[in-house]
């Protein structure tokens, strides 16, 4: 029999990775549905390129690193899923294929695997393809049933390319937009999985209701960008919560148990951090999205947000 010393606290839980990594693929599959519905074709090759080219990545790395196979553990399946989520969906293969092999081969198991990257590797990947693939990364396109002459007044065609609400707001054309609907219920140009906000609240209510994840950084996150908006003015503070991909960051990215602050007190302020960068991102420059590179910075301050918030021992001064 093996046993295992450490200190207490000592709690007994059914969790595992895999169970974890479960929960999280279901609580998505209602906005990667919602992305094959708005984005027909294009989303499921996206989402099947980016989940096979990642799990074919992690066997190969594992082998060639003669360390134990974890593509059974499903955490190369949703390091794929999110990546694909956060995609525009004209992408092309390539890149989307580009963007699995980096997540998973250099954010992912070049650290030692899951449990030791630094960085949410879906979202290194992501930062990656921005400036690797610029223009091709912030070309987007109308989910199928989008008016576009009713979004912006443009000339009936039967295809068109054109900003996101967020980079339309930067242009002014906000007042075109019929906002919180085309946010809500994902009639709206963006990444494949972030387009349509009741999805993804859906399933973070899910995973609230599993215990995968808790309410901290989700609610501090999008409270600090709803309050910041409030007080910045101009544009509807709920229009940058929906908008951006901030829901599918505060819930599903920024929430990664490995990257993330492990007590309540920090998790708090990882996620008013993250909060806080998004809207600078937003506000101070040309760059109008501004969720991905927040959650990597916070990536980064985690370790120091953990050692200055954990708790003092029992009986310790």
């Amino acid at each position: 029999m093996k046993l295992i010393l450490s200190s207490s606290p000592h709690a007994h839980a059914d969790n595992s990775v895999r169970s974890m990594m479960r929960d999280v693929i279901v609580a998505l599959l209602p906005a990667a549905g919602c992305a094959v519905w708005f984005f027909g074709l294009r989303a499921v090759w996206l989402i099947a390129t980016c989940v096979a080219t990642a799990i074919v990545t992690e066997t190969l790395c594992r082998a060639a690193m003669r360390r134990e196979h974890t593509v059974g553990d499903l955490s190369a399946v949703l390091t794929g899923l999110l990546l694909a989520l956060n995609l525009p969906p004209d992408l092309p293969l390539w890149m989307a294929v580009t963007g699995s092999v980096f997540a998973i081969a250099v954010a992912k198991q070049a650290f030692g695997g899951i449990g030791y990257n630094p960085f949410n590797p879906a979202l290194a990947a992501r930062a990656f393809m921005l400036i690797s693939f610029t223009g091709a990364m912030t070309t987007w396109s109308y989910p199928a049933g989008c008016d576009p002459v009713a979004a912006t007044g443009a000339t009936p065609v039967e295809a068109v390319t054109c900003a996101t609400p967020l980079a339309l707001i930067k242009k002014g054309d906000a007042a075109q937009l019929d906002m919180l609907k085309n946010l809500l219920f994902g009639n709206a140009a963006g990444c494949i999985g972030e387009t349509c906000a009741i999805a993804l609240l859906a399933g973070a209510a899910y995973l609230l209701i599993r215990r995968v994840i808790t309410w901290h950084i989700p609610v501090s996150f999008l409270a600090t960008v709803f309050v910041f908006a409030f007080f910045k003015g101009g544009v509807p503070p709920l229009f940058h919560v929906l908008s951006g991909g901030a829901v599918l960051g505060a819930c599903f990215m920024a929430t990664d148990y490995v990257t993330s602050p492990t007590t309540a007190k920090g998790k708090i302020v990882f996620g008013v951090g993250c909060g806080l960068l998004t809207m600078c991102i937003r506000s101070g420059g040309g760059y109008p999205e501004g969720v991905s590179f927040a959650i990597l910075i916070m990536n980064a301050v985690t370790p120091l947000i953990n050692r200055f918030t954990q708790p003092k021992p029992f009986g310790r001064a």
